[in-house]
C-alpha cells in the first residue's frame, strides 16, 4: 500500500525519486523523455558538459554526434538498449566513452532512456599500446632474421666456395643473432620488471656499493672504448655505504645503474670521460627521510631536450641508426624507469646539444641507523 500511495501522491514524488536514483549513478547520466527533451541529470552529467543548463533541451543541441544521436533515437523508438561510443578532445588528449542507452519505464507509457557515459579512455590507450608493442617487436625481430636469412641463402649458393666471404658473412650473422639474443633478454626482463612493480622490495641494500661494483665490472668496456670512469662519493666509502642504504633489490638496482653508465660509455664518445656521483640527502624532494642521488654524467653529443619526454617509452630511440648499430634495443631506460618506480624513486634526465647527458637516480634512503 505504500508503493501505491507514493505513485498517487503525483508527479513531485516520483520526480525526486528519479532524480535521486540518477545522482546514484556514478557516471556522467541523462534522462531524456519521448519528446526528445533532457528531462533530468546528474552532477556528472551537468559536468560532462561543462556546467550548462541542460534540462529541457532538445537532446540533439547537447549530443550532437551522429552515431550517439542514432542510437537514441532507436532506443526510444524500439524500447530496446543500444550500446555506441562517443569520442571528444580535451586539449592534446582524445578520450573515449562507452555509452548505453537504455529504455526505462517513466510514469506510464511515455518513453524515456538513460544515457550513461563510461570513461574507456585508459582502456582504449592500453590496446594501442599493446598493438604498438607488437608491432614494433616484430619489426626488431624481422629486421636481423631476414639479414641473417639473406646471408644464408648467399653461403649456399655463390659464396659457398669462398672463404672469405663466408667468414665475414658468419660474422655478420653471429652479431645479427646476438642482437635478437639482447632484444628477447631485454624482453624478458622487463616483463619480469613490470610484473613486480607493485611488490614492494623487501631487502636492504648499500646504494654506493653496488654502484662501485658496477665500475668495476664495466671498467673492461671503458678500456676498451679508451673512456675514463671517474667516481665522485660525498663522503668517505664507509660512512657512505652506511648512509645510503634502501629497501631495494640489489640485482634490479644494480640493473639500473649498469644500463645508465654503460650507456654513457657507449653514447660518451671514445676517449671521454664518464663521471658517477653518489650524494646523500638529509631531506628535500619530498622524501620524508632523505634520499640517495647517483648521477651519471658523459661529455657526449648531449641530445636535444625535446626527446627527453619520450626517452623512457619501450623502442624510443634519440637517434635509431647509431643505437642500433651500438647494440641497443630500445628497451633498457623503460626498464630503468619501472624499477626506479618500484622503488618509490625518481628518475631525472637532462641534456643538451653538444653538452653530454645526466641520468640521475633519485632512491629513498632506509630509516636512519646509529653511527
Amino acid at each position: 500500500m505504500a508503493r501505491d500511495a507514493g505513485h498517487l501522491d503525483g508527479a513531485p514524488r516520483e520526480e525526486g525519486f528519479v532524480r535521486s536514483l540518477l545522482e546514484a549513478i556514478p557516471l556522467p547520466a541523462f534522462l531524456i523523455s519521448g519528446d526528445e527533451k533532457i528531462e533530468m541529470t546528474n552532477a556528472p552529467g551537468a559536468q560532462f558538459f561543462g556546467d550548462i543548463a541542460l534540462e529541457g533541451r532538445h537532446y540533439m543541441a547537447v549530443m550532437r554526434q551522429p552515431s550517439l544521436v542514432s542510437a537514441i533515437e532507436r532506443a526510444l523508438n524500439t524500447q530496446s538498449a543500444v550500446p555506441t561510443r562517443y569520442l571528444r578532445s580535451m586539449g592534446d588528449r582524445q578520450e573515449s566513452f562507452r555509452v548505453l542507452v537504455s529504455p526505462v519505464a517513466h510514469g506510464g507509457p511515455e518513453r524515456a532512456v538513460i544515457v550513461t557515459f563510461e570513461d574507456v579512455t585508459d582502456l582504449h590507450l592500453a590496446k594501442e599500446m599493446r598493438r604498438d608493442f607488437v608491432a614494433n617487436v616484430s619489426h626488431e625481430l624481422k629486421t636481423p632474421l631476414t639479414a641473417m636469412i639473406g646471408f644464408i641463402e648467399t653461403l649456399q649458393g655463390a659464396a659457398s666456395e669462398d672463404p672469405a666471404a663466408r667468414a665475414r658473412f658468419l660474422g655478420i650473422m653471429g652479431a645479427e643473432a646476438e642482437r635478437m639474443n639482447r632484444l628477447v633478454a631485454d624482453l624478458l626482463s622487463l616483463s619480469r620488471v613490470e610484473s613486480d612493480e607493485r611488490v614492494r622490495p623487501t631487502q636492504t641494500v648499500s646504494v654506493s656499493q653496488l654502484v662501485d661494483s658496477t665500475l668495476r665490472a664495466l671498467r673492461p668496456l671503458a678500456d676498451k672504448t679508451d673512456v675514463t670512469l671517474d667516481l665522485r662519493l660525498s663522503e668517505p666509502p664507509e660512512d657512505l655505504a652506511l648512509k645510503s642504504t634502501v629497501i631495494g633489490d640489489g640485482d634490479q638496482l644494480q640493473q639500473v645503474f649498469t644500463n645508465l653508465i654503460e650507456n654513457a660509455i657507449k653514447y660518451g664518445g671514445t676517449g671521454g670521460e664518464v663521471i658517477v656521483a653518489v650524494t646523500v640527502h638529509r631531506q628535500g624532494l619530498g622524501f620524508q627521510s632523505g634520499f640517495v642521488q647517483v648521477d651519471v654524467i658523459d661529455k657526449g653529443d648531449g641530445f636535444d631536450p625535446v626527446h627527453i619526454p619520450r626517452l623512457t617509452e619501450r623502442f624510443y630511440r634519440v637517434d635509431d641508426h647509431r643505437s642500433r648499430g651500438l647494440g641497443g634495443t630500445g628497451l633498457g631506460l623503460a626498464i630503468v624507469k619501472h624499477i626506479v618506480n618500484r622503488h618509490k624513486g625518481r628518475l631525472r634526465i637532462e641534456s643538451a646539444l653538444g653538452k653530454g647527458a645526466r641520468f640521475s637516480v633519485l632512491l629513498p634512503t632506509d630509516s636512519p641507523k646509529p653511527l
